[in-house]
């Protein structure tokens, strides 16, 4: 088995030795106490003691917490039937890719005949409607016909192409594109006869919740979910008085395998969640190359926008008494050093505020406390 050397052995070895030089020539040792007093080091022990000059200094508060991610729901939608009718053919699968107004799936429809009849119907009304005011107008100027007549033919003509309108609308909401509806209004047939389901927007296909032969209710059934995943939300659970640090428009990083994000908080809830005990706080984050998916659980960082300022001491200075009350060495006028109590706030990576305790402009020990404390119970 292979030995090793234990640090803390090698430690506590200096230091006894240091000690021993403190107390060469004496008789007998003196009996251990383990009351506080001022500490006085040899220039052989201040080697081990490194110093600090408190000073006030900025920093940002952070909360570190965790978050699931979900889609963007600016950039995310549900695809509605729009028509009724069985299911003949399904166009994409999930995972792809696509384009706003791209064809998702066809329906067989009576819907979609009628509605079809509907615009050819209104459409040879308008021609005709809009042939006669025409006549009519020229006829007025050559005394052919009554003013009455002209005005009428037209408000007639108006008439018929309003109703060519909605018939092209009702097309249109079927999911007819317009270059269809064009041929259709030409007389001629669409390429598929029946209704078409399209993507509202640019996106990713993340469900397709029909299948071939299903039986549509327009309006009602949810037949696709697309979602625009090149940003999504993170939503994180802050609890307790991590709370009050957050603000709309904090950054924040999320760790994904090693990989950082950046975002931004957009949103806080107003109240705490009566499971979790945590406050909701939704974070919009960029996605560009899909590392986040859906459900994923993140580790989160939300970093306040805004700045603070107050007395930073590095960790390694802070000690804990024998009540585990925090204190610090101080370094006084005659060489020595003094336990001073501090109260610690809120930890900035290796530093910790002070809000009560120190000043600006007193030095501390930040390194080598516990050889002091080592040296001050003996």
């Amino acid at each position: 088995m292979k030995n090793e050397t234990n640090p803390w052995l090698g430690g506590a070895t200096a230091i006894m030795l240091l000690l021993a030089g403190c107390s060469a020539g004496a008789g007998t040792n003196p009996p251990a106490t383990t009351a506080p007093h001022d500490v006085q080091l040899t220039a052989q022990q201040r080697q081990h003691v490194h110093l600090y000059t408190v000073a006030e200094a900025g920093f940002h508060k952070a909360v570190r917490t965790s978050g699931t991610v979900d889609f963007d729901a600016d950039r995310a939608t549900g695809v509605l039937a729009p028509i009724s009718g069985p299911v003949t053919r399904l166009l994409v699968a999930p995972g792809e890719r696509v384009k706003k107004g791209q064809a998702l799936a066809y329906v067989e429809s009576p819907d979609f005949a009628a509605a079809v009849g509907a615009f050819r119907k209104a459409d040879a009304a308008a021609r005709n409607a809009r042939r006669i005011a025409d006549v009519d107008k020229d006829l007025l100027v050559h005394k052919g016909v009554s003013e009455r007549e002209a005005t009428q033919a037209q408000s007639d003509a108006i008439g018929a192409e309003s109703d060519r309108d909605a018939a092209r609308q009702a097309l249109a909401a079927l999911g007819v594109d317009s270059a269809t509806i064009e041929k259709i209004g030409g007389g001629g047939e669409p390429s598929f006869p029946g209704g078409v389901i399209r993507a509202p927007l640019d996106g990713i296909v993340v469900e397709r919740l029909i299948t071939p032969g299903q039986l549509l209710q327009a309006g009602t059934t949810a037949c696709f979910t697309i979602a625009d995943l090149s940003r999504v939300w993170v939503i994180a659970q802050v609890f307790g008085a991590d709370s009050g640090h957050v603000r709309v428009g904090d950054g924040a990083v999320i760790d994904v395998n090693g990989t950082a994000l950046k975002g931004a908080v957009t949103n806080i809830a107003n109240e705490v969640d009566p499971n979790t005990r945590a406050v909701a706080v939704r974070i919009a984050v960029d996605n560009p190359k899909g590392l986040l998916k859906k459900q994923m659980y993140v580790p989160v960082t939300i970093v306040a926008r805004g700045e603070s300022k107050g007395l930073l001491v590095p960790v390694s200075a802070i000690l804990r008494d024998d009540e585990n009350l925090p204190f610090v060495y101080v370094a006084q006028a005659d060489g020595g050093f003094a336990r001073a109590p501090v109260t610690a706030g809120y930890r900035d990576g290796d530093n910790v505020q002070i809000v009560a305790g120190l000043h600006a402009g007193d030095v501390i020990v930040a390194q080598g406390a516990i050889f002091l404390r080592f040296i001050e119970t003996q």
